[in-house]
């Protein structure tokens, strides 16, 4: 081990930071790259149809491994748990990993992001195990509009059932996150604004953003934060407010007659690479350190052969150490693309 990695692994509470002096604090895992969805921005049924080559169940990190990776990250300061997929309720025993997760030392939040379907069915067993809120996406109100979002999968009233057991459950504050994209789901922000006034749910708008490479992206295709405010602002007054923590990615608003929160994400036309303190886990165990990085560091491999977990916080501080991503931000700043094929986002979640 390097003196700088053995530093940065001294014990539990070692925060390790990046070239560009930014900490690690949050840790997204990804349970499954399956999905009962096929949202073209994520997952378009003509590439990802029946006979997509998907992960085999030996080819996924065993629960085991994901608690014990967990527990290393949590020793270099991580606080925060997301699990993701592809759609995450689709792995089997869920609440299992979850009530693992949740005692872990140093971890205060475990959250899980969900398209809500089959939330109604399960709900209670993950407040039961210990899960402290979802989130959920829901990109239209309207059943075509959703449909077209979705790749046809599923409508509205399947996602509302869903908040309906998340909120009998108490897995509160829901957050509803809808990703914004040009001549697609444009005429649904007020509408969504307005379901979701006085709720006490927070509703997030996302720009379409260039995740991995079979969604054909084009910057023609975002509605910029500005727009999104400004659609917002003829129908509602609202009004900054601060950010929970450092580093929240998300622009938080205020309805001036009390009516609750929405939030911006705007990782295109206002980057926040800066602040950003997340690691991602693909479903088979590779190390991502950049939502739309294009090879990961294994885990897996050196987990099932046995290594230390010395030799395992090396790798993952190691890789922490040298990260430099700032891809948000170099696109914004029109520097020279190279030509690079990009993670999924089901496989590392958004």
């Amino acid at each position: 081990m390097t003196e700088t990695t053995a530093e940065a692994v001294a014990g539990p509470g070692a925060n390790p930071r990046d070239e560009f002096g930014r900490a690690l604090r949050d840790l997204r895992i990804s349970v499954t790259d399956r999905c009962n969805f096929r949202c073209p921005y994520c997952m378009p049924e003509e590439i990802f149809d029946e006979a997509f080559p998907f992960q085999k169940r030996g080819e996924i990190l065993r629960f085991e491994e994901i608690v014990r990776l967990a527990r290393l990250f949590a020793s270099l300061g991580v606080e925060k748990l997301r699990l993701t997929g592809g759609e995450p309720l689709l792995r089997a025993q869920l609440p299992r990993l979850i009530e693992e997760l949740v005692g872990l030392d140093g971890i205060r939040d475990v959250a899980l992001t969900t398209n809500a379907v089959l939330l109604p069915r399960h709900a209670d067993a993950l407040k039961a195990a210990g899960l402290h809120r979802v989130t959920i996406s829901l990109d239209a109100l309207d059943p075509e509009v959703f449909g077209r979002m979705s790749g046809g999968r599923g409508d509205p009233e399947q996602v509302f059932d869903g908040i309906a057991a998340a909120e009998r459950a108490s897995l509160t504050p829901i957050k509803i996150n809808c990703v914004v994209q040009r001549a697609t789901n444009e005429d649904q922000i007020v509408p969504l604004a307005r379901r979701f006034h006085g709720t006490g749910h927070i509703l997030r708008f996302i720009e379409y953003m260039d995740v991995g490479t079979t969604n054909s992206w084009d910057l023609s295709q975002v509605v910029p934060a500005s727009e999104i405010l400004e659609r917002i602002g003829e129908a509602f007054a609202i009004e900054p407010v601060d950010p929970n923590y450092a580093g929240e990615v998300a622009r938080r608003y205020r309805y001036s007659d009390g009516g609750g929160e929405i939030g911006i994400i705007a990782s295109v036309s206002q980057p926040f690479c800066g602040g950003c303190t997340r690691a991602r886990i693909s479903a088979d165990g590779k190390l991502f350190t950049c939502l739309f990085g294009s090879e990961g560091r294994d885990l897996r491999e050196p987990l099932r052969e046995g290594a230390s977990d010395e030799a395992l916080l090396e790798r993952i501080a190691g890789t922490w150490l040298r990260r430099r991503d700032r891809y948000s931000e170099e696109r914004a700043e029109r520097a020279p693309a190279r030509a690079r094929r990009k993670v999924e986002m089901f496989q590392i979640g958004g």
